[in-house]
């Protein structure tokens, strides 16, 4: 695979197909593995003994994945250079009493997975999928790509005042979706129907991970196509474009002077706080593995991490033409106008001068523009993995991204240019 050239619209199309094929985190690590596989990554079991062999490797756990390439001949002191991102997005997950219902409809009980634009679920065809565990201990991936479920709207003739008070929606009541018709709710029909898209015998699944997704596929928008609209780019977007980065870097030959490394964790959306998220020791583990594996001595991990540089790639927020003075005055990214680098003085980003320093000269090399994002003072800002994984493994970290509007929404927009500019940067990051 080779490096994403500057106006490709061959990257974003991959990046709709990506989308399209990875409605939940656990598809998505499967799908980015995919990918690394066809490039000459092979992937390696944390609970096998790791050989101290060059060339692509991954590691799975859940929706994480961790992908590094060792050129051959790496000492054991070899720094890294780190994407991270993370495979999660906003969305309504199943609960584990799943069937409900009342007043002769069917319906699934969900619950709220981290901060979504509610209003964006309304009277949209969902589709579900996710991780189906076993009762022999294997796991199913089961993904029913079809409408299946809808979250319907009051009509406004029982709320008169929803145009003038705005919708208000109560989080328990007003979003369970339906999907079908009946009197009687019994226990088990959903996971049952989800045994018969899986082709599994009934009773087999014991435990499940499921949560829905709009099945309307990503496309171009606008006049010129010069945009595009789609489901979950905050973060599939950056976890696209670092694995397209870190395959065609392992691809152009040894000769590299660091590690090339991309780690997309779960659970950005609620904080980070599991055994795949950036705050657990994931990453960690698998940096100071590859480093003994090599050979090396704690005093090497000590070295390796001492020149160790992370971009944390998560997408941020692109001027709004409706509502402007919600941003930084000085400061409107715009959408096309390549990555941008967030910045925040109270540590919401990680980002500092000389991580600046490291990203202009990335961008510098591949030709290509970068915009600065700071929030509005008067406005809290949001954060990213950066913050954490500087401060759990003391690894110097740059917050960037890519420029979009309806961040949290169902379905949302960005630059139809800037996911495959991002991967330019990210490339030339990797290979300096």
């Amino acid at each position: 695979m080779s490096a994403p050239s500057r106006f490709d619209r061959g990257h974003t199309d991959d990046l709709m197909t990506f989308l399209s094929a990875s409605p939940t985190p656990y598809h998505a690590v499967a799908s980015a593995a995919e990918r690394l596989e066809k490039a000459g990554f092979r992937q390696v079991a944390e609970a096998d003994a790791w050989e101290a062999t060059s060339g692509g490797k991954y590691v799975l756990r859940g929706g994480a994945i961790v992908a590094w390439y060792v050129p051959e001949g790496a000492a054991a002191h070899t720094p890294f250079r780190i994407v991270g991102a993370h495979t999660d997005s906003p969305n309504l997950r199943v609960k584990p009493r799943p069937d409900t219902g009342a007043h002769g409809w069917r319906q699934v009980a969900v619950e709220i997975y981290g901060g979504p634009l509610m209003n964006s679920w309304l009277d949209r065809d969902l589709g579900l999928a996710g991780r189906l565990s076993l009762r022999d201990g294997s796991t199913r991936l089961v993904n029913v790509d079809r409408p299946l479920l809808r979250v319907p709207q009051l009509a406004i003739h029982m709320d008169r005042n929803v145009t003038a008070d705005g919708l208000k929606l109560d989080k328990q009541r007003h979003l369970q979706p339906v999907w079908g018709l009946g009197d009687t709710v019994r226990d088990g029909d959903l996971i049952a129907f989800l045994e018969d898209e899986a082709g599994l015998s009934r009773g087999e699944v014991t435990g499940w991970d499921l949560m829905t997704h709009s099945v309307e596929p990503p496309a171009y928008l606008g006049r010129d196509r010069e945009l595009m609209a789609g489901p979950r780019m905050d973060n599939l977007l950056s976890v696209h474009a670092g694995t397209a980065a870190l395959a065609a870097v392992a691809t152009s030959g040894d000769g590299l002077p660091y590690i090339p490394v991309l780690a997309a964790f779960d659970h950005e959306e609620t904080g980070s706080q599991s055994d795949t998220g950036a705050d657990g020791p994931l990453l960690g583990t698998v940096l100071e593995r590859s480093v003994f594996a090599r050979g090396g001595s704690l005093e090497d991990r000590a070295r390796a991490l001492a020149g160790t540089v992370c971009l944390s790639s998560d997408t941020g927020h692109a001027v709004h033409p409706n509502y402007a003075e919600r941003h930084d005055p000085t400061h409107h990214p715009r959408v096309n106008g390549g990555p941008i680098l967030k910045v925040n003085v109270n540590n919401r980003y990680a980002t500092d001068g000389s991580g600046r320093a490291v990203f202009a000269a990335a961008c510098e090399k591949a030709d290509i523009p970068f915009q600065t994002f700071v929030s509005n003072n008067s406005m809290p800002c949001g954060t990213t993995i950066g913050p954490i994984t500087a401060a759990r493994h003391g690894i110097s970290t740059v917050d960037i991204g890519v420029a979009i509007l309806s961040m949290h929404s169902a379905r949302e927009l960005c630059g139809a240019d800037d996911p495959h500019l991002l991967a330019n940067a990210l490339v030339a990051f990797l290979r300096p």
